[in-house]
C-alpha cells in the first residue's frame, strides 16, 4: 500500500484526442495512490490504455464505473455485451492491471492523512433527483421539455434488470450492505467513498442544464457520509469541479471533463498532472458549519 498522498481525476474521457494526449503526459508518483473515478473511456480499448498510464505512474490505482464506461455502442465491435455483463467486463480490464475496483474488498490507506479505508462504489442513477411535483413516469419527459436527454437512455442497457432505476436499486442495497459491513470491521477508521455519480443532490449545481439532474445520482445515498464515517466522498460525472462540506465531511468532485471544458487550464499551461486533485491528506480540516462551495478550475 502505498506511503504517499492519494490523487483522484474523473471523467478523463480519453476517447478524445486532446485528452488521450494530456493523459499521456501523466508524470510518475512513487509511492503515491490514485482513485480513477468513472468516465475513463468508451471502450475495452480506451479502458487498457487509460489503466496501463494509470500503474505505470501510481503504486496502486482504484477504479469505479462512471456511465461511458458502461455504453454498447452501436459500432462496438467484439462482444458487444450490454447492462451487468458490460460491467464485470470491466472489472476484468481493470483485474488485468492489478486495479482495485468495486467488487473486490475495501482496503485500509497508510498514507499521508492518516489511516482510512478506501470504499470504490458504484450506484447508477433512479431519476430521484427532479422536483416533487414531477412523478418519477414523467421525469424524462419533462426534461425533454428543454431539449435534454441523457445519451445514457439509448446506450447505457439495465440487462437483465428491468430498468435503469431497478438496477440502482439492487446496486444501493449491495454496496450499502459492503459498506455497513466495513463500517463493522473497522469501527475507528475514516472512509473515503468514491463514486462516479454524487451521492447528494444538493451537491448538483447545473446552471445551464439543471434537468440533467435526473441522471446524475440517487436520493437513496444522501446520509452515506455520515452513515459510514466518510472523511472523504469523492465523484465526477458533472465536469464541474467543486469541494463542499457537509457535517464536516469533504466533497470533492474531481471531473477533468471534455477538451472544451478544460481549456482555459490548457490555455494556461496545465494538464491533467496540475488537474489531479489530492484527496489525502488534502487540504485543511474545515470545522463543523456553513462553508461555501469552492469552485475549482484545477488542483
Amino acid at each position: 500500500m502505498p506511503s504517499g498522498k492519494l490523487y483522484s481525476i474523473a471523467d478523463l474521457h480519453i476517447g478524445y484526442a486532446q485528452n488521450k494526449l494530456a493523459w499521456s503526459r501523466l508524470k510518475p508518483h512513487p509511492g503515491d495512490g490514485l482513485i480513477l473515478c468513472g468516465d475513463v473511456g468508451d471502450s475495452a480499448e480506451q479502458l487498457r490504455s487509460a489503466f496501463s498510464k494509470a500503474t505505470e505512474c501510481f503504486d496502486t490505482v482504484w477504479w469505479c464505473p462512471g456511465n461511458h464506461e458502461l455504453y454498447t455502442l452501436p459500432n462496438q465491435s467484439g462482444s458487444g455485451t450490454r447492462g451487468v455483463q458490460k460491467y464485470q467486463e470491466c472489472i476484468g480490464i481493470a483485474r488485468e492491471h492489478n486495479i482495485l475496483t468495486p467488487e473486490d474488498d475495501f482496503v485500509v490507506w497508510e498514507g499521508e492523512g492518516g489511516s482510512a479505508v478506501i470504499a470504490p462504489i458504484f450506484t447508477l442513477y433512479d431519476y430521484s433527483f427532479r422536483p416533487d411535483n414531477v412523478s418519477l413516469e414523467g421525469a424524462v419527459p419533462w426534461a425533454r421539455e428543454q431539449n435534454i436527454e441523457a445519451t445514457d437512455e439509448f446506450l447505457l442497457h439495465p440487462d437483465p434488470h428491468f430498468s435503469r432505476q431497478n438496477w440502482c436499486k439492487v446496486l444501493v442495497e449491495k454496496f450499502e450492505t459492503k459498506l455497513e459491513a466495513a463500517r463493522k470491521q473497522f469501527p475507528s477508521l475514516p472512509f473515503v467513498i468514491a463514486n462516479h455519480w454524487p451521492l447528494r443532490e444538493d451537491l448538483v449545481t447545473l446552471k445551464f442544464i439543471p434537468r440533467f439532474s435526473l441522471w446524475c445520482g440517487t436520493k437513496l445515498t444522501d446520509d452515506w457520509h455520515r452513515r459510514f464515517n466518510a472523511i472523504v466522498v469523492v465523484s465526477g460525472h458533472l465536469h464541474i469541479r467543486r469541494t463542499d462540506w457537509r457535517d464536516g465531511c469533504r466533497f470533492e468532485e474531481v471531473s477533468l471533463g471534455y477538451p472544451q471544458q478544460w481549456k482555459k487550464c490548457a490555455d494556461m499551461g496545465l494538464g491533467v498532472n496540475e488537474l489531479l486533485r489530492e484527496i489525502l491528506p488534502g487540504p485543511e480540516i474545515i470545522q463543523p458549519g456553513e462553508v461555501p462551495t469552492r469552485w475549482r478550475i484545477f488542483g
